[in-house]
């Protein structure tokens, strides 16, 4: 699947939105593991973003627990103190949950010692196939210290507002699975107080996400 890069424009009814969450929706990729936008717009219609979209002021998140691949409850609060990279996608993604996953592991080796001062956080919006078992065996394909959640569907609802966070069902003749997942594809950089910092395109470079992982360690 080519690098994808399409604004979603997602709001909830009832809810305000301020400058900094428009602006995270605009950004937010929606992308179809079908290789399709939701509006059916051919993925290989654009090229690869060069930066990621800061977020200023940082913006605080929601709170949330969800089980860890390890099977046992895990908070986003936990992970403070570090950075966070997170991206949401599902283990039976074809294309850009790989592909993106790929990504963090030459953003973790880009960092060299560094890495180890900060979360990178797989979380599932398949949570009826992708067991904590099964996140766990994704996991190691990519990085053994990479951190897996099975986001139940209650939680991922009530989180999804502050990531712009769009998934569905889609069923797709040709494939062999019962259904794939259209899913928002961005990545996310969360500073050390628990506050969305920057935005990532689907297909930013490794080396745009490491730099600015870099710049939030050196704050400290």
């Amino acid at each position: 699947m080519n690098r994808t890069q399409h604004a979603m424009k997602h709001t909830q009814p009832g809810r305000r939105l301020l400058p900094a969450v428009l602006l995270l929706l605009l950004v937010a990729l929606l992308t179809g593991c079908t290789g399709t936008t939701s509006a059916g717009t051919d993925a290989a219609a654009t090229g690869s973003p060069a930066e990621g979209t800061p977020i200023e002021p940082p913006r605080e998140l929601t709170d949330f627990t969800m089980t860890s691949a390890a099977g046992t409850p895990l908070s986003l609060s936990d992970l403070q103190g570090r950075p966070v990279l997170l991206y949401f996608g599902y283990t039976f993604c074809p294309d850009v949950c790989p592909t993106t996953l790929a990504d963090f592991v030459r953003v973790k080796r880009d960092l060299g010692e560094d890495a180890d001062k900060v979360a990178f956080v797989f979380i599932s919006v398949d949570p009826e196939r992708d067991t904590p078992e099964k996140i766990a065996n994704y996991m190691r394909a990519f990085d053994t210290d990479f951190i897996g959640l099975q986001g139940d569907e209650k939680t991922l609802r009530r989180i999804q507002f502050d990531y712009g966070l769009f998934y569905q069902k889609s069923r797709v003749q040709g494939t062999s699975a019962d259904y794939l997942v259209d899913h928002s594809a961005a990545a996310y950089l969360i500073d050390q107080e628990g506050r969305l910092a920057v935005i990532y395109a689907f297909g930013t470079p490794p080396e745009v996400m490491s730099a600015d992982v870099r710049a939030l360690l050196q704050r400290q």
